[in-house]
């Protein structure tokens, strides 16, 4: 069994302040089960990103979750797979993927990164 197996892999933006945050609440919440989660820094790591399938442009304006069987997840779908993971979360996962919800949080959603990599210069 390797080291990965059973876990996911969640790529995230380690150069964005927020996206730290973030990462460090999740842990925070999760407890325990923060150890079935790989943390993967996205920043520098473009050609590993292509050979893996994830665009790196995609990877920047995007949450890119792998799950347990290799499937690779974005957006609005791996924060609901993110989420799922934390028995507090999981309300929330499943209002963000109400039918409702979902298009309204997924405009907000990239006008809020959109803003956070121009501020910072990277878009």
């Amino acid at each position: 069994m390797s080291e990965d197996e059973g876990k996911i892999t969640v790529y995230y933006d380690g150069a964005c302040p927020r996206c730290v945050r973030e990462r460090r609440c999740y842990e925070r919440l999760a407890g325990k089960s923060r150890e079935e989660v790989c943390w993967f820094d996205i920043t520098g790591r473009e050609e590993k990103l292509r050979n893996i399938g994830i665009d790196p442009h995609k990877a920047l304006t995007e949450l890119h979750v792998r799950d347990e069987t290799g499937r690779i997840v974005s957006e609005l779908d791996a924060y609901i797979l993110l989420l799922k993971r934390i028995p507090l979360l999981r309300p929330l996962a499943w209002l963000i993927g109400l039918p409702v919800i979902r298009p309204l949080l997924a405009r907000l959603y990239h006008a809020m990164v959109t803003r956070r990599l121009r501020a910072s210069g990277r878009l």
